[in-house]
């Protein structure tokens, strides 16, 4: 009974049009009128605790990070390295995507300021050499959702806030996951470009490698940094976050010079919009999850997953299937913040790693970014690029489709995820 009020209650909010945070705290009052203790004094402090956390200190930052790195042209000159690097290959301009997409997800950590970058950056450029463009658009909407899983990553940082989980340890796990999605669209663009007669741009010559990488090589530093002071404990995730903000910041203005000082007030504006609706979010959905608690619901969802129970596999499948069908649904930031409180307790129960559950499940997520209706990162591609959502969705899926090939490896060899995190966390 307790599930079935919880589910109502939450989706009939969503469908009369409520915002998810708005949603989450009916959800949560319904929990406690179904449990006789109802007081708004309860559900006043959860909130206030739910935002009251030094970890998601780290997520205005990162925000802030992000959007100083799109406008002070950190982003662009490391599209230009990764065009002078692969971008006279069959099919090279792809390749450039894949790989700023991974250069990127080191610097912001977000899905949707990747997306915007790359698609501004890069999505003109592969339609005026010919390229499909609702299959251009899907690549770059699909090497967007790297963002969240290479660290920093915003959504590791929620996660490990609503788990109560080393957010380093998390941060260390991501960094082959995520290369492995990278690599997995690899391959299926290049299934795509060879089905493609265009002629690949011209082989950049010595000196312009060596001017692009000078160029960029204050960009190319900072994932370094970030990661190198993550693994020896130089900082905690949160003061890698203002590291990294204010590092762009001093790059931008005074080395690159392309962020003035009248563009600074924008800037910070547009993040702290962004930021507040996270935080507002991760509030409301500590309510929630308190009364999720309270409520026991945890205990019975694992009676429904009983049968997976003794088969860690079987039961990894499960929950990813789970992810999958709510992901379709809901956001990132509100799906980890409702699934989370359910599902950790059946992966303690179950013997499951955390930090390795915690990494497929942000993965999932993220691919949740690129699934329609919803798809948060398919919608930034189509305003950007000024692509119909019917055009995307078809030119998206052959991403999508190794993109879960890739979940699926990982779950079958959770070696490829514990391994390196092992060798990372030192």
């Amino acid at each position: 009974m307790t599930v079935a009020v919880f589910l109502f209650s939450l989706l009939g909010a969503m469908a009369l049009g409520m915002p998810i945070a708005f949603a989450l705290l009916v959800c949560g009052a319904a929990l406690m009128y179904h449990l006789d203790m109802m007081d708004a004094q309860i559900i006043a402090q959860n909130l206030i605790n739910g935002a009251d956390s030094f970890p998601l200190m780290a997520v205005p930052f990162f925000m802030l990070a992000g959007e100083i790195m799109n406008t002070g042209g950190l982003s662009k000159r490391i599209v230009a390295v990764a065009l002078t690097l692969v971008g006279h290959v069959r099919g090279g301009l792809g390749y450039v995507v894949i790989i700023a997409s991974c250069i990127l997800a080191a610097l912001s950590g977000s899905a949707v300021a990747d997306a915007a970058a790359l698609a501004t950056l890069l999505f003109p450029m592969m339609v005026r050499a010919g390229h499909d463009p609702a299959k251009s658009a899907g690549l770059i909407a699909a090497g967007g959702i790297i963002g969240p899983i290479i660290p920093p990553s915003i959504g590791f940082i929620i996660f490990g806030v609503a788990a109560g989980l080393s957010i380093s340890k998390l941060f260390l796990a991501g960094i082959v996951p995520g290369i492995l999605i990278g690599a997995g669209l690899a391959v299926a663009w290049w299934l795509t470009a060879r089905k493609e007669n265009i002629e690949p741009m011209p082989k950049a010559t010595k000196a312009e490698v060596v001017h692009a990488f000078v160029d960029g090589v204050w960009a190319l530093i900072l994932p370094g940094i970030i990661i190198f002071g993550l693994k020896f404990g130089i900082f905690t995730p949160t003061e890698a976050a203002v590291v990294c903000a204010v590092y762009a910041l001093f790059v931008a203005m005074f080395i690159y010079r392309e962020l003035k000082w009248k563009d600074l007030y924008k800037v910070i504006v547009t993040a702290a919009e962004t930021t507040s609706v996270v935080m507002f979010l991760v509030a409301a959905a500590l309510v929630s999850a308190w009364l999720i608690t309270i409520a026991e619901l945890p205990a019975e969802v694992a009676r429904m997953l009983a049968p997976f129970m003794d088969n860690k596999m079987l039961l990894m499948l499960a929950m990813m299937a789970l992810v999958v069908v709510v992901g379709t649904a809901l956001d990132m930031t509100p799906t980890i913040l409702i699934l989370t409180p359910v599902l950790m307790p059946i992966v303690r129960q179950a013997g499951i790693d955390p930090i390795y559950f915690g990494v497929l499940f942000i993965i999932n997520n993220s691919i949740g970014l690129i699934t329609p209706p919803v798809g948060t990162v398919l919608n930034v591609v189509c305003g950007v690029a000024r692509i119909k959502m019917d055009d995307i969705i078809k030119g998206v899926w052959p991403f999508m489709i190794a993109q879960l090939i890739v979940l699926a490896l990982l779950i079958v060899f959770p070696i490829l995820v514990t391994g390196p995190a092992k060798w990372f966390a030192g």
